[in-house]
């Protein structure tokens, strides 16, 4: 009777499953002569099962079994005050500190909020969601609620909408609604939409109209709203169907095919 064979994986792939790092970074690792397989060094293209030795400097990597791997994604309620890297060399303090640990892999933030931002992050131990969650084919919205400061207008919500020129770039709102104030203010507040992520890039539009934001706060990533029950600071685990909802708006965006043109007789 043969031996049957265990099913393999490319190596990048399996990294990037277990949120050790993307795809991207996994080559670099090979490439770099940093990453090996039952003690020889890796090359691209090679494939793993789960019996196979990851090594990584090393030092064994820990990744769950394909078949023990549970996908979780969590939302967390960011205050201002905390950095989205793991580490800061300033001491201040990082979303991480605040999430729960896993027993395999490490959360992957799914996009960034910058110091002084609030509201909605989502994190997975999915490598491969996150990446697809934040690749620009995804096309996934961002709404953020912000309080502006300054005289705004209709030409000027028309070009923020129809798109201003940034340092890196065009940037545009994909859709501008007012929100409910405070009478007699200074201050307006606005929901408003986004393609991209760019840094700060909400603050960057309103200040290329020479306004002055003093609140943003993230309300929702895709389909995901932020919870109203959850705090700031703290996190709640997303349902099922909101997980597949994510997963579905991972999906490359399919652009429509140009209608043929009937020849004229």
């Amino acid at each position: 009777m043969a031996k049957q064979e265990l099913p393999t994986e490319k190596l990048q792939k399996v990294i990037a499953r277990a949120g050790l790092a993307s795809r991207r970074e996994a080559e670099r690792w090979i490439n770099g002569g940093r990453l090996k397989v039952n003690g020889k060094l890796a090359t691209i293209g090679d494939r793993v099962s789960d019996k196979d030795r990851i090594d990584l400097d090393d030092r064994r990597l820990r990744i769950a079994k394909t078949e023990d791997f549970e996908r979780q994604v969590i939302a967390y309620h960011k205050p201002e005050g905390e950095i989205c890297s793991r580490n800061d060399p300033e001491g201040r303090k990082t979303v991480f500190e605040n999430l729960p640990r896993l027993k395999n892999g490490r959360w992957i933030a799914i996009g960034r909020l910058d110091f002084n931002t609030t509201g909605l992050m989502l994190f997975t131990n999915d490598g491969q969601l996150a990446n697809k969650l934040m690749h620009p084919s995804s096309e996934i919205d961002r709404e953020y609620l912000v309080r502006v400061m300054g005289n705004v207008d209709d030409d000027m919500l028309k070009r923020l909408r129809k798109g201003v020129l940034l340092e890196d770039g065009e940037a545009h709102f994909t859709d501008i609604v007012e929100a409910r104030g405070e009478e007699d203010s200074i201050n307006r507040w606005f929901y408003v939409c986004l393609m991209e992520g760019k840094n700060r890039e909400v603050r960057r539009l309103w200040e290329s109209q020479e306004c002055t934001v003093s609140r943003l706060k993230r309300t929702r990533f895709g389909p995901v709203f932020l919870p109203a029950k959850v705090r700031k600071g703290k996190w709640t685990e997303l349902s099922d169907r909101d997980v597949k909802n994510l997963i579905e708006a991972a999906e490359p965006k399919k652009k429509a095919e140009p209608k043929s043109k009937k020849k004229r007789k």
